[in-house]
């Protein structure tokens, strides 16, 4: 139980680190509260481009791979049993997402976890890796929206849970984040109703000098 508690307030830790905060400090720009006033990598690609936007996405995503893998190769030393050790790793995603969309180094008010999901997964399990993160990038290419594309990565995470039969506890956990992202997007979709979300192919066109 100490273990699986240390697990969860570490993992937490790694998801209050934020890319667009590093990144904002050095450019001394708030992203939080400039843009669309999300602290993420897309805001940033918003903000400052597409470079700076990918260096936010690369550290969202690294933060979260370590906690995970750190309990994939931690479990058998504590006895864990296989199951347990994959149950685990969605407890540990779970909260490194937490960490991110309410971190206390941010009055608990940061992200999405969309970039932070990514990391989670590639450690997971390739095959929900390879379906969730194909259906991110072609439906977001397609529909010309990243939170359209968002959306289908969360739902197969959901459906790939069950399908592979990783336990019923693994399903809830991924069917929680599937809802929290959905309530952190509703401001996209009131915006694509609105037709003022800004849309992918926008964010990658050359920023004036």
């Amino acid at each position: 139980m100490e273990y699986i508690l240390i697990a969860i307030f570490l993992s937490y830790l790694f998801g209050c680190l934020h890319g667009s905060q590093i990144i904002g400090k050095i450019k001394k720009v708030d992203i939080k509260s400039t843009g669309v006033k999300n602290a993420g990598a897309s805001n940033t690609t918003i903000l400052l481009g597409w470079k700076y936007g990918i260096i936010v996405a690369l550290i969202d995503i690294c933060k979260a791979v370590f906690p995970v893998i750190m309990v994939q190769i931690l479990g058998p030393y504590y006895g864990a049993s296989e199951q347990l050790i994959h149950t685990l790793m969605y407890v540990v995603g779970f909260f490194v997402v937490i960490g991110h969309i309410f971190p206390m180094t941010m009055r608990f008010s940061g992200g999405k976890g969309t970039a932070s999901m990514v990391g989670v997964l590639l450690v997971l399990d390739l095959r929900i890796a390879l379906i969730c993160i194909v259906s991110l990038l072609l439906v977001t290419f397609v529909s010309n929206y990243l939170v359209i594309g968002v959306v289908s990565m969360y739902v197969l995470f959901v459906v790939t849970t069950f399908i592979f039969d990783f336990g019923l506890y693994s399903t809830l956990i991924a069917l929680s984040l599937l809802l929290l992202s959905t309530y952190k997007h509703l401001e996209n979709y009131q915006r694509i109703a609105n037709k003022t979300e800004k849309t992918i192919s926008s964010m990658f066109r050359k920023r004036p000098a």
